[in-house]
């Protein structure tokens, strides 16, 4: 008796001595990531070069405003009701060749992925012994950004009176999250300190790629600067601050002057615990959320750069300001071509490229492929105009669809360097207008009506970002800066058809026109 009591003690403590090692390693850490601030993380050495965060914004919620704004007196309903606004594309869809995706081949990839995601959560939580009332996800054929993708055409990322933009938008808004994850070029260097590789893909500072209820995915860039603040003199171009606001702002931009060439970009109130930290499956972005002194929710990239808590974002305790830009279809169905852009700047502490020392340098442009074609240089035109007008000076890249060839256009992506001061206009960043002294007519027509008071371009950008729930987007100093920088983009315009005639300068058609030589004449 005495030896089977003996027994059934030894039985009881080695469970006991089971369960209480399967805590300690097993669930003790997830716990203890979930519910204590974490520790400070060893420094990188390229953290010095990074600058201090911004001051986090007060909480506050501003109700949007109707989705297609404006009332009586809209100067941006006005604005969309002119005839330059409405008339019809240069090419009218004939066809399959005209549209991004097959509509039967496009569904049946997502419904793949959908399934795969149902299988790798379900095995997810039976590794965590989790329990999930929740039904699998089903793929919805109306969801807003399957809409989005499948209207997709050569034209543009989406047409003028598609209805899905605002859905997006709105479901973007308000969508619960299902999943956060660093993006994949995030992936690629997580660990990376390499302080002699000034510039890396990624770029600076953090954004994540956060799944909604709908199976929709967009990136989410957390808010680092105030809106009143202004890039400090000093910094270089390729270490500012990447600004959600400034994706915001390039979206509502970018529709104004019809170009329609940037991803649809909402601002939301993201609360980091329950819409990130709760929500990923990645243990490293789990170990990078800790609680503030200031009993905030914070977490920070891992490396490059930004390896150092003081680098860190934080809620308010939870809740964070971020910009959400729609992705675009997976590179497996659309897939993209990256082309650097014959007007890259160094990316260097010194030296200068050929286009800032010769002014003839757009003759050899046009000489080389993909350039070579009238098309293709109107386009980067434009984009250099777009880029002027934000004050972004860090288009390295552009990417086109390889569906499109040569007369694709060109995906305005990457847009948070902008808007970062309004006390400067950065003239270099039109030099492809001035060296080439060409444009669109339809671009040159746009910018010319919204030079004028009833359609001014401050005025109608006011008007669109109080669409947004982060409203006011802009600091009213920016604004102004565009009715500044317009009349800059029309003085040169004036300044080549005096040098070369506006028969050479303002393009008809995209194609099918030569360029003026440049230099005087």
């Amino acid at each position: 008796m005495p030896g089977l009591r003996r027994d059934r003690l030894r039985t009881l403590l080695l469970l006991g001595a089971l369960l209480a090692a399967d805590l300690y390693f097993h669930l003790g850490p997830r716990v203890r990531r979930r519910l204590r601030p974490r520790e400070r993380p060893p420094g990188c050495p390229c953290a010095r070069r990074a600058a201090p965060s911004a001051p986090r914004p007060a909480a506050r919620h501003v109700p949007p405003a109707a989705p297609d704004g404006g009332g009586p007196g809209s100067k941006l309903r006005a604005l969309f009701a002119h005839p330059l606004y409405n008339e019809p594309e240069e090419r009218p869809p004939r066809g399959p060749e005209d549209s991004l995706l097959a509509g039967p081949e496009a569904l049946r990839y997502y419904r793949r992925k959908v399934a795969r995601w149902n299988r790798r959560h379900k095995i997810y939580k039976e590794q965590l012994n989790l329990t999930s009332l929740d039904p699998p996800l089903q793929l919805r054929l109306e969801t807003s950004w399957i809409q989005f993708h499948l209207g997709i055409s050569r034209h543009g990322l989406y047409s003028r009176s598609s209805p899905v933009v605002n859905q997006l938008l709105h479901d973007m808004r308000h969508l619960p999250t299902i999943s956060a994850d660093y993006s994949q070029d995030e992936k690629a260097l997580l660990g990376a300190c390499d302080c002699t590789q000034i510039v890396k893909p990624s770029g600076v500072h953090l954004k994540l790629v956060l799944r909604f209820s709908d199976f929709g995915k967009a990136m989410f860039k957390p808010m680092r600067q105030l809106r009143d603040e202004e890039t400090p003199e000093d910094f270089f171009y390729f270490i500012d601050f990447q600004r959600h606001n400034a994706e915001i702002a390039a979206f509502h931009l970018d529709r104004i002057l019809d170009f329609r060439r940037v991803p649809p970009t909402v601002g939301r109130l993201v609360n980091v615990t329950k819409e990130i930290l709760e929500v990923t499956k990645n243990e490293i972005l789990q170990s990078v959320f800790f609680i503030s002194p200031a009993s905030n929710v914070c977490f920070f990239a891992k490396c490059p750069y930004l390896c150092k808590t003081e680098y860190a974002v934080c809620g308010n305790p939870h809740l964070l300001e971020g910009s959400l830009s729609a992705f675009l279809p997976s590179l497996n169905l659309a897939p993209r071509l990256s082309i650097p852009s014959p007007w890259i700047r160094s990316y260097s502490l010194a030296g200068k490229e050929e286009w800032e020392v010769n002014p003839l340098y757009c003759d050899t442009v046009k000489q080389v492929y993909p350039h070579s074609s009238s098309g293709r240089l109107l386009d980067i035109i434009d984009m250099a105009i777009f880029d002027f007008l934000t004050g972004n000076m860090d288009r390295h890249h552009y990417e086109t669809f390889t569906k499109f060839g040569d007369d694709g256009f060109l995906i305005h992506l990457d847009n948070a360097r902008g808007f970062g001061r309004h006390s400067r206009d950065e003239i270099s960043i039109l030099s492809p207008l001035s060296q080439c002294c060409r444009i669109k007519r339809q671009t040159l027509s746009r910018l010319q009506l919204l030079a004028r008071a009833d359609y001014r371009l401050s005025d109608v950008m006011r008007e669109s970002l109080r669409e947004d729930p982060l409203t006011p987007v802009l600091a009213e100093p920016h604004l102004l800066a565009l009715d500044r920088r317009l009349q800059t983009v029309l003085r040169t315009v004036r300044g080549c058809i005096e040098a070369h005639g506006e028969h050479s300068v303002v393009a008809n058609r995209p194609t099918g026109q030569s360029a003026p030589d440049s230099g005087p004449s």
